[in-house]
């Protein structure tokens, strides 16, 4: 059985929270409902340490929280949008389009396979645009998953 890495439920046009944790909890309690992380304290936990490591902002409004948690089920990525922003510790400012990458703890590199290929794509402006601009939840999975899947 194959687990689509991102799906409509996966995605949130408009987050509510205002600061890093709520975001991040918002699109990680996306991952519990929809069965891909099973312990919601040990995967936040798990994300809050690597935050600690070392800020998961990038230059240009993005921000990709990401580890790997003896929580997870299945290599997943949930993505939301702020349009306040979010601060991810980027030096150009808040984030407006968040990615959430949650990787198996001993599922080999898949993640930083994901966390790469959503690097490459992000210097593209019609990704970022088709991100910022789509309306359709399902539409916007599958152009994420066609774009980023490994």
């Amino acid at each position: 059985m194959t687990t689509e890495l991102i799906t409509r439920d996966l995605v949130e046009l408009e987050l509510s929270g205002t600061d890093r944790r709520a975001v991040v909890r918002e699109l990680a309690q996306r991952l519990v409902d929809a069965g891909r992380v099973t312990d919601l304290e040990t995967f936040l936990a798990d994300i809050d340490a690597r935050e600690a490591q070392m800020p998961t902002g990038l230059e240009g409004g993005i921000g990709i929280p990401h580890c790997r948690s003896t929580a997870v089920t299945a290599p997943s990525l949930a993505f939301g949008r702020s349009s306040a922003g979010v601060d991810f510790g980027a030096e150009d400012g808040p984030a407006k389009l968040i990615f959430l990458i949650a990787a198996p703890e001993g599922g080999g590199e898949q993640h930083m396979t994901v966390l790469a290929a959503l690097a490459r794509r992000l210097v593209r402006a019609q990704f970022k645009t088709t991100l910022a601009e789509a309306t359709d939840p399902a539409e916007l999975a599958a152009y994420i998953s066609e774009e980023v899947a490994p």
